[in-house]
């Protein structure tokens, strides 16, 4: 049916964000064709590859259907912002080694401690690759939307999403967009640049960096374990595809062999590790040889590098506590301070509060629930979060006394505020709600372009298995006219 607009309602249209164009554009889409695309998705994401692999079966990843957008310009100031900051916490290994403070901030384990400082060198400090995620809040469709922008915590190793973000895009622009194109022709929508060649240029930078440009490359993550995202072996055959050297193995079988690292019988020259120091270390308490990757530390050869393993969430405190702004330019401070969430580890002493007060750190975070969220520092996927004002003061005094007795163990951090977008969720009987789900976006920069994984839940802590899944974030423009029909 014709849906008629006056001036004034394309005047309006005009000053909406690309997203709230998108969603608009979607909800006008007929019942049969929503059931038709929620049926046809999950066999076109698992063409994509998108699945994950629980307790040794595989799944399909939920894609919602519909995606989110936004305007290239988003993306220019989401990039400038993602590369500073990681640019800024690739610094914190030689601040950790030269500074009391610092290590105090960031506690590492003694293991992890012990290896720093033995595979760590002076030429680490002017070419060493970090590939992370940066996960953050932000409300796309805000005319304020560079207020809302905040960043939560860091995830440099092993983060995914190289190949199920690229691949979630695919099965967007060939399922859904055609539709909403028939809806609103003049809805530009386009797919970021593609995460895999952007994580590839990043690599052969570094091969090039350490004097073995176009050097074999290995994946390596947890093989077979039976669990976590199915990526690897699908890069693998990308990147085999397109010429480049790359394998898939285990740490397990990566073996010293005069005095290089092999696998297969190719000699390596750079790894990506899905897999922390502290999963490492499991390997060589097990009987596992990690010789081979203490080289690869040794010589730069691994991505991340040993700065991946600096993902406390209280990095944040280093980046915005006045005690550390001399390790920072006077415009990334400012850049990160308007950004990064105020986040201490949570111990015993004094500190300055979210509007450079000193303060009691225990009193206050007492005194703030309403504002404040206490987490693990280093664990992930929502574990343990507690968030302020879903807690009772009984809870939240508990949390804080527990905090306390484990230092560095925990942070508190300023409460973000979380945007619900709608989505449509499609019954078993064919019925469609419209419902609001929360969600998060990881960044994950390179120095060429910095791509996007949302991801959405209805519950605030945001956990895919909660009925929700990953959500595509698009790239589009304005175009001249809007016309719906």
């Amino acid at each position: 049916m014709e849906n008629v607009l006056s001036a004034a309602d394309e005047r309006g249209l005009k000053a909406l964000s690309l997203d709230s164009r998108l969603r608009r554009a979607f909800f006008d889409l007929p019942a049969s064709t929503i059931w038709n695309l929620a049926e046809r998705m999950p066999a076109l994401a698992r063409e994509h590859d998108l699945t994950y692999w629980r307790d040794g079966k595989e799944e399909v990843i939920n894609l919602l259907l519909r995606p989110t957008g936004v305007l290239a310009e988003q993306m220019n100031y989401f990039h400038t912002v993602s590369i500073t900051q990681l640019e800024a916490l690739k610094r914190i290994p030689d601040l950790y080694l030269e500074n009391a403070a610092v290590r105090e901030a960031v506690p590492l384990m003694p293991e992890e401690d012990a290896w720093l400082r033995e595979l760590w060198t002076p030429a680490h400090r002017n070419a060493h690759c970090v590939f992370g995620r940066l996960d953050a809040m932000v409300d796309f469709t805000s005319p304020t939307w560079k207020d809302t922008l905040s960043f939560v915590e860091p995830n440099l190793v092993g983060v995914g999403g190289i190949a199920l973000i690229p691949g979630s895009e695919e099965v967007m622009m060939k399922l859904i967009v055609p539709e909403l194109n028939k809806i609103a022709p003049d809805l530009h929508l386009e797919v970021h640049e593609d995460l895999r060649d952007l994580f590839m240029r990043e690599l052969q930078d570094h091969l090039e960096q350490i004097g073995r440009p176009g050097g074999n490359i290995v994946l390596a993550d947890a093989k077979y374990s039976g669990d976590g995202p199915a990526e690897f072996e699908t890069l693998r055959q990308y990147y085999i595809a397109r010429g480049f050297n790359v394998f898939y193995a285990d740490p397990t079988e990566l073996t010293l062999r005069d005095d290089e690292v092999w696998c297969e019988g190719n000699r390596v020259d750079l790894v990506y590790r899905d897999y922390s120091l502290y999963d490492l270390f499991y390997i060589g308490d097990e009987g596992g040889d990690v010789e081979a990757i203490k080289l690869l530390f040794r010589r730069n050869q691994m991505v991340s590098s040993m700065a991946g393993d600096f993902d406390h969430k209280s990095t944040y405190e280093l980046l915005t506590d006045s005690r550390f702004s001399q390790f920072f330019t006077p415009s990334e401070r400012q850049l990160l301070r308007r950004h990064i969430l105020w986040t201490r580890a949570l111990t015993e002493r004094k500190t300055t509060d979210v509007h450079g007060d000193e303060v009691d750190l225990p009193e206050y975070v007492r005194s703030n629930r309403e504002t404040l969220v206490i987490k693990p520092n280093r664990s992930y996927g929502g574990d343990r979060v507690l968030i302020g004002p879903s807690a009772s003061d009984a809870e939240w005094h508990d949390a804080i006394d527990h905090a306390l007795t484990e230092p560095g163990e925990w942070v508190a951090q300023r409460l973000a505020r979380i945007t619900a977008y709608e989505f449509p969720v499609v019954q078993d009987d064919r019925t469609i709600s419209v419902q609001p789900f929360y969600m998060v976006v990881g960044f994950a920069p390179t120095k060429y372009g910095t791509a996007v994984l949302g991801r959405a839940s209805q519950r605030q802590v945001v956990n895919v298995a909660q009925r929700g899944g990953m959500c595509v974030v698009l790239v589009g423009r304005h175009g001249e006219r809007l016309s719906f029909r």
